[in-house]
């Protein structure tokens, strides 16, 4: 599993958010849901034959998630060094595309704002005890301007999860 896994816990709260009808499953079309908007594309039916279901219990989810975050392993050390190689650059892209997300004005930074309101649209963030954003920039602000740069956004996302 690579340094940027979602703990247990974080994972059952997601989970527990996707699941808007509280039945304990999440459908095929909630999993989508969340997958657009971290930039993942797949057509329902797409998702369907990766799940095998229509639907999905919590361990399940824990499955496609581990599904899906594990790195792939080469034959050879060659072949691991360069699988290697091209996942770090795809994990850049991918950090730059969601670095994207959360720079809603473009200038290259994330304020606090920024990072709450895009939490906020994710259903990440609650209002009355989401705890304090700043608090959680300034964890990884090294050069403490207040707003995360790339680089400080990149060791956010690889080191943690938010």
């Amino acid at each position: 599993m690579s340094s940027s896994s979602l703990s247990s816990i974080d994972l059952h709260r997601i989970f527990h958010k996707l699941d808007r009808n509280g039945d304990g499953l999440v459908s095929l079309g909630e999993l989508n849901w969340l997958l657009e908007r971290v930039g993942v594309q797949y057509s329902l039916d797409e998702l369907e034959s990766l799940v095998g279901n229509t639907t999905l219990d919590f361990n399940e989810f824990l499955v496609f998630y581990e599904s899906i975050s594990t790195e792939k392993k080469g034959e050879s050390e060659v072949e691991e060094e360069e699988v290697k190689e091209e996942e770090e650059e795809e994990d850049v892209g991918d950090l730059a595309k969601a670095f994207r997300v959360f720079d809603l004005n473009g200038d290259g930074f994330i304020t606090c704002d920024e990072l709450q309101s895009v939490l906020s649209r994710l259903g990440m963030w609650e209002e009355n005890g989401g705890g304090d954003c700043r608090s959680m920039i300034k964890v990884y602000d090294t050069n403490s301007d207040g707003v995360l740069d790339f680089e400080e956004f990149k060791n956010m996302m690889l080191l943690s999860t938010i």
